[in-house]
């Protein structure tokens, strides 16, 4: 994995600064890629290794809307750096299907979802998922920087990204391997940096 280093280096810096704008991540991926999105999203939705109390005026506001749930909320709620993955939203995906091109569901999000300065990970072990690359595309048309996360190959992903993690293995099954301690040293990093 040392020869991922910089390239995740440079991933976190991407994300920290976007995070620091409060910005926010919009990550796809296909099957177990989809299952990494929705991990990745947990990760920096709520705590991961380390407590997120809320600050102390956002737990006053909470109370002053509602003295009862408010100090609920303040107690229970933590802090979170927004995600979104984008392999579910049932019904917007089978309705996009259904009546538009099915390849360009994570697309649409996209452009629906996206702001400049956010930020796109799009993981696919061959780099080379066509609904990943036409969101990708939408992704650097509204300014959003994009991050790959692939297997070793060079692939129209890590070509089009402004920076592949390209973990060293062929087989599918390996290179999902890697990509789990991938994420979860960016997630770690990111909660250090924020929380």
């Amino acid at each position: 994995m040392a020869c991922c280093k910089n390239d995740i280096l440079q991933a976190y810096t991407i994300l920290a600064e976007s995070y620091k704008d409060g910005k926010k991540l919009l990550v796809a991926g296909n099957g177990g890629s989809a299952a990494d999105s929705e991990h990745i999203v947990g990760e920096l939705m709520k705590g991961f290794v380390k407590p997120r109390k809320l600050d102390e005026e956002y737990s006053k506001a909470l109370i002053n809307a509602n003295p009862e749930l408010g100090s609920v909320l303040s107690d229970a709620l933590q802090g979170a750096l927004p995600a979104i993955a984008l392999d579910g939203h049932p019904a917007l995906t089978t309705a996009y299907m259904n009546d538009c091109e099915p390849l360009l569901c994570f697309a649409q999000q996209v452009n629906g979802y996206g702001i400049a300065g956010d930020v796109f990970l799009g993981i696919s072990t061959s780099g080379n998922s066509k609904n990943i690359l036409y969101a990708a595309t939408v992704a650097k048309a509204k300014g959003l920087k994009v991050i790959g996360l692939t297997g070793e190959k060079e692939s129209k992903l890590s070509a089009m990204a402004d920076v592949c993690i390209r973990v060293p293995r062929k087989e599918t099954f390996m290179i999902q391997e890697l990509h789990l301690p991938v994420y979860h040293s960016l997630c770690l990093m990111l909660e250090e940096t924020f929380f």
